[in-house]
């Protein structure tokens, strides 16, 4: 069945400012279209909406605003740059005040891919652990680092492993199921550098503490690039459920390329 949106004001297209995509870059894709909001596919290292300094990185919102000449779409909700996946629209008023409520009751499930290095132990389980600032160190030069604090906000991560493998270059790598119960900044990240399970292409809770202070100053390494082994952190939205008119959305997002490539470059693992 065809979904007619309804009709809704909107400039001549020719007003709308165009949003720079470097050649060859992947474009966010429309997933689900219905009349109130869109799920997009979001390309890694695209930006959810502009922020103050970085207008120099393509914007998802004012990208298809322009598209799709549609000046209400509101995200609802953000994705890191680097985070690829399943990112809402809001496409009027209505439906952007019914996803405030949605999000704000917990509503709204996302569950999350990503590679890490290492083979957990578990199959299942659930990280309840606060999530704080950890605060500049000797040991963190990372300021918006977050680690496991007695002072933190509450944060609750539920984890499962899909499938461990072994890389013939980077090793051991596990494909992990992530659906945070709360929302709290870098949670996915911060609770897997807790169990011990860095994400590959992790510059700040990654392998190597000081990738992401090198990488901003411009002086990161073949050999600190290598390690990474991806130029992006391996986090991907990959699923999102919530209630809608009487009815229950739920859309996937495949992996994108450059995590799938690595992931089939690796051998099936026996313990997986």
């Amino acid at each position: 069945m065809t979904l007619t949106p309804t009709a809704r004001p909107a400039p001549a297209r020719e007003t709308w400012p165009q949003v720079h995509v470097p050649p060859g870059a992947p474009r966010p894709r429309i997933v689900l279209e219905h009349p109130d909001f869109y799920l997009v596919n979001k390309p890694p290292m695209w930006l959810t909406h502009h922020t103050r300094g970085r207008h120099d990185v393509p914007s998802v919102l004012e990208y298809l605003q322009h598209d799709l000449d549609e000046p209400l779409l509101a995200p609802p909700h953000r994705l890191d740059r680097e985070t690829s996946g399943a990112q809402l629209l809001s496409r009027d008023t209505a439906s952007a005040r019914e996803f405030f409520f949605l999000f704000k009751a917990h509503r709204v499930t996302k569950t999350y891919l990503c590679l890490v290095h290492g083979h957990p132990d578990w199959d299942e389980t659930t990280l309840d652990a606060p999530l704080g600032f950890v605060g500049v160190s000797g040991d963190n030069a990372v300021q918006i680092r977050q680690g496991v604090t007695l002072d933190g906000r509450s944060a609750r991560t539920d984890f499962r492993r899909l499938e461990t493998r072994e890389h013939p270059v980077h090793g051991p790598l596990t494909l992990v199921e992530a659906t945070p119960r709360s929302g709290r900044l870098h949670q996915i990240r911060a609770h897997l550098s807790h169990l011990h399970l860095p994400m590959v292409g992790d510059k700040i809770y990654g392998r190597d503490p000081q990738a992401f202070v090198d990488f901003v100053d411009g002086t990161i390494t073949a050999r600190q690039s290598e390690r990474l082994i991806l130029t992006r952190q391996a986090l991907h939205a990959w699923r999102v459920a919530f209630p809608w008119s009487g009815a229950t959305v739920q859309a996937e997002v495949p992996l994108p390329a450059d995590m799938a490539n690595l992931w089939a470059e690796a051998q099936v693992s026996p313990a997986g």
